[in-house]
């Protein structure tokens, strides 16, 4: 195998990591022009390997997938936080989960949760009136909580529990913003931003426990599934009063609990996982989308006519967001120039070659969505915001992975058909009735477990 990949120089002791700290986004771009498909640096206790070329991404999330694993990076915060759910766990341990989470996110049984979506962004709608300025980040989070505690738990979650979730996810999201310092200190350390995070966790967690306290008992009642009918698995034989049962998310993990097949904790992690996981990526896509629909009115005023064909009729469903060909194109633009998670881990299980290079057991393996999905290489004029970029003649002249906002491969997002159906019915509803009009500053960014603004992003509601 060959030699060390290229890379920049590191400092002392921190290695690359306070440039990294500083701007993670301008310092992987400056990598990625300077030193080619596998840049070796520096970020801490580890060497850190980043793949820019799709096919070795490709290689790496699919067709080598079963090689590597999910890292460590040399600090159990987020194991902390997400325990063995479904985005940390490995091996058995997730091949069980994963098989006991698919009916939930079935293709059925998300088209049927169309109705409950509507009905909660109706319900948040309300409180907007002509004029408002309101902070669009904020709205949409608080929305999709509400929306992915129904859809996925079965329960409705009051004003004071969302702001509960929303206030407590700032020193989490804190904790996981690069610090060249923090492998220093230890997690027991008492420092300020420790204990925030450990009751940022605790309260979380308090909530998570509430919520599972509240549905036991009803995990083989029908009538708690939000997508109704089509949510609803036969058990039994017709006659049977426990033929039919619920397939959200909570019902399910709550039955195999009674089988024997999950622990209190295992419940514990999967909720906090899909409760975090299943609500910030799909705001974040949403409030960059609406940040862009605002500098681009040409590219608004067809989101807008899609969203009046389809409401046309009445509240829209998942047959009318199929129709939405340019709002989906207008969704992929967005999550290219703004993926929420706008980096991956990986962790080789042995030595691999990737791109020539050798690549050691246990390195972490950075691949990037924000370099790649912006890269010259794989798209013409990519600072440029081209919802056209996505017809079929353009997207198939590009590698597969140009493109993965979602993952790919076996540990790709389960929640993907949820969150971008999700999406675009909160698309439809809003761009029906309102014009969003941006009046924060030049947007800026950070960097944590994803990909957010640094700032709050105001707009100002005005009725169409």
């Amino acid at each position: 195998m060959s030699a060390t990949p290229p890379g920049p120089i590191g400092d002392p002791v921190f290695g690359n990591a306070r440039r990294y700290a500083d701007d993670p986004f301008t310092f992987m771009r400056a990598c990625a022009d300077s030193y080619g498909d596998v840049i070796r640096f520096d970020l801490g206790p580890r060497e850190t390997y980043m793949l820019t070329n799709p096919s070795d991404v490709e290689r790496v999330l699919v067709a080598d997938a079963n090689r590597y694993r999910k890292p460590s990076l040399g600090d159990d915060a987020i194991r902390t936080l997400l325990g063995d759910g479904l985005l940390l766990s490995e091996g058995e341990t997730w091949r069980r989960q994963r098989t006991l989470a698919n009916p939930a996110f079935h293709t059925g049984r998300i088209g049927a949760l169309a109705g409950p979506m509507v009905d909660h962004t109706d319900e948040h709608l309300s409180g907007w009136a002509d004029g408002d300025v309101v902070d669009v980040q904020l709205e949409t989070a608080r929305l999709t909580v509400r929306i992915i505690a129904h859809a996925m738990f079965g329960t409705t979650i009051d004003d004071a529990t969302v702001r509960t979730v929303q206030e407590h996810l700032e020193p989490l999201g804190a904790r996981f913003e690069p610090d060249p310092r923090r492998f220093l200190i230890p997690n027991w350390v008492p420092t300020r931003e420790n204990r925030a995070f450990d009751d940022a966790i605790d309260t979380l967690e308090a909530v998570v426990d509430g919520i599972v306290a509240d549905r036991r008992g009803t995990e083989r009642d029908p009538s708690i599934d939000p997508a109704g009918a089509d949510g609803v698995a036969v058990a039994g034989p017709p006659g049977d009063p426990d033929a039919a049962v619920p397939m959200d998310l909570l019902s399910v993990l709550l039955r195999a609990y009674d089988r024997g097949e999950q622990t209190d904790a295992n419940l514990r992690d999967e909720l906090v996982t899909m409760l975090l996981a299943g609500h910030d990526t799909t705001a974040l896509a949403l409030t960059y989308t609406f940040y862009l629909l605002s500098r681009h009115p040409a590219a608004r005023e067809r989101v807008e006519r899609e969203a009046d064909a389809a409401v046309a009729d009445g509240r829209p469903d998942a047959a009318d967001v199929r129709g939405m060909a340019y709002t989906d194109r207008v969704l992929n633009e967005a999550m290219r120039l703004y993926p929420p998670v706008y980096t991956m881990f990986r962790e080789p299980k042995l030595d691999v070659k990737l791109g020539g290079y050798r690549i050691p057991e246990g390195a972490a393996l950075m691949l990037p969505q924000w370099v790649i999905h912006r890269s010259p290489r794989w798209y013409d004029d990519p600072e440029a915001f081209d919802p056209d970029r996505w017809l079929p003649a353009r997207r198939s002249a590009r590698p597969r992975f140009a493109f993965f906002p979602f993952g790919g491969g076996p540990r790709h997002c389960i929640g993907k058909a949820f969150s971008l159906m999700e999406a675009k019915l909160i698309l439809a509803r809003v761009c029906s009735t309102y014009r969003l009009a941006y009046e924060g500053p030049e947007l800026s960014l950070r960097g944590s477990l994803t990909m957010h603004p640094n700032h709050p992003v105001p707009m100002r509601v005005r009725e169409r």
